[in-house]
């Protein structure tokens, strides 16, 4: 009875699918009309808050900071961090499409290259439709309670330019670029989050499966959890959880739901019999240098500005990248008498990962040791560790995403340098963003996995993994 009801919604699935964009099409015209009536009596430009001087000379505090999104004059906006802002933000795109589809396609087997290519690419257009729906309204808006966001900005309602009234929105996290630059920043970070996870469950999820998944976890796991970190009327935030541009949010968060994804799916076929091995390290190479180069935008262009905290995150990035692979690269000499290619790439990503939530806290002397602690520990966590348990874990993601962002989500707490941050960190209230991100995480995804799996199913049958996803899933094959 269960297969029969799984092969009734695998064959359903693309109507329901269609359905349900038709609905949401329609839903879109019906907020764009009201949109049209409501444009006629746009809100008067609100400035940035500024010090005031007053009649005898002195000058007054300034206004209290903003805690949602302003309308102002273009006069408001800076031209030089709006551009950076719109290279970070293609910068952070090329990070899933390319960047971690071709690392990720690089590492599987032939038969499952083209699966692994459209994983990325697929969920990168589901995430952005997601986004602009309610995605982006749920994290960075101000809600009812510290848990969740309101409900100001689905569909991006409020988002505004207005070319005759030279006015436009701002969030108030970055006063100084549209808030439609800020919202597709954001974009992009919601959508490699996601696509990180497939690293932990390549080469047997189903297609449809895998859509399901990640669309639910993306409303109900990434935006609360971004919502509580970096929202300032979130309560990680307000107990002074630092991460600068994802270690907790993105990369524990993807890590965790990884973990859970390969134990609900299981082993693959031969795991531990049969060799696995990548079939192009070349394409993962080529993945892990594209990542490299565009997590400057990830991680400097959290600065939300083109200033010298982004010049510090930028130079940082560099050098505990730099620093993970060497130490990633050097360990795996001794341990295994020579240095691959997969490893010093995957110490790279692993130092890129820990780097993350320090990119804006930190010292280039606190960089290298980071880089070099996550550099080891991240090598320990993929084989040693990943043996002795023997779960699938087929790429490492759960091994260099949660690890990587464990090591420098602590690590963050003990080497903040408030001459660099203005912060204070405590690695105890570090400690408290990690253990809520690992245990929330890891419940919710096991949660909606199951749901998956008692509808639709969440594994191929074990003939089409033999014949490869390529083939079972999308009909195609690379010759």
């Amino acid at each position: 009875m269960r297969t029969d009801c799984r092969t009734y919604h695998h064959k359903h699935l693309p109507w329901l699918s269609l359905l349900w964009l038709t609905i949401l099409l329609l839903a879109s015209m019906a907020v764009m009309a009201s949109r049209g009536v409501q444009a006629q009596e746009a809100p008067a430009p609100v400035t940035a808050p500024t010090a005031t001087t007053t009649a005898e000379g002195t000058t007054s505090a300034p206004a209290a900071v903003p805690t949602d999104p302003q309308i102002v004059g273009f006069d408001k906006i800076n031209s030089g961090d709006t551009a950076w802002m719109l290279t970070s933000t293609a910068l952070v795109l090329m990070m899933t499409i390319p960047g971690l589809a071709l690392f990720y396609a690089g590492m599987v087997r032939k038969k499952n290259v083209l699966a692994t290519l459209m994983q990325s690419f697929a969920i990168t257009c589901l995430v952005s439709i997601l986004w602009w729906f309610i995605g982006y309204s749920l994290a960075f808006t101000r809600g009812s309670t510290a848990l969740i966001g309101g409900l100001s900005r689905m569909f991006l309602g409020g988002v505004l330019y207005d070319h005759d009234k030279m006015i436009l929105s701002v969030s108030h996290l970055a006063l100084t670029i549209p808030e439609s630059v800020y919202a597709m920043f954001q974009a992009t970070f919601a959508i490699i989050t996601p696509a990180l996870i497939c690293g932990s469950f390549a080469e047997r999820m189903k297609f449809s499966a895998m859509l399901w998944f990640m669309g639910i976890w993306l409303l109900v796991v990434y935006c609360p959890i971004a919502h509580w970190v970096w929202e300032p009327s979130g309560w990680l935030n307000a107990r002074g959880v630092l991460d600068f541009a994802g270690g907790t949010v993105v990369h524990i968060n993807a890590g965790i739901a990884g973990l859970a994804s390969a134990f609900a799916l299981g082993k693959r076929q031969g795991f531990g019999r049969e060799s696995l091995a990548p079939h192009n390290l070349t394409l993962t190479l080529i993945g892990a240098s594209l990542l490299w180069v565009g997590w400057f935008g990830f991680n400097a262009g959290s600065a939300v500005a083109s200033d010298g905290r982004a010049g510090m995150a930028f130079a940082v990035t560099h050098i505990a990248t730099a620093a993970a692979a060497l130490s990633w690269m050097f360990v795996e000499w001794v341990a295994k008498g020579k240095p691959s290619v997969l490893g010093i790439a995957s110490g790279a990503v692993a130092g890129l990962v820990a780097i993350t939530p320090a990119s804006g806290f930190v010292s280039p002397d606190g960089a290298v040791i980071i880089g070099v602690v996550a550099g080891i520990v991240c090598f320990i966590s993929s084989t040693s560790v990943k043996r002795a348990f023997g779960y699938d874990d087929s790429l490492d993601a759960f091994g260099v995403h949660c690890i990587g962002g464990i090591v420098g989500a602590l690590l963050t707490g003990a080497l903040v340098s408030k001459q660099i941050s203005g912060s204070d960190g405590s690695v105890l209230t570090q400690s408290l963003g990690v253990g809520v991100t690992l245990v929330y995480g890891f419940i919710m995804s096991m949660l909606i996995l199951k749901l998956i799996d008692v509808t639709i199913g969440l594994r191929v049958t074990a003939d089409e993994e033999r014949e490869g996803l390529d083939i079972s899933q999308h009909g195609e094959r690379v010759e």
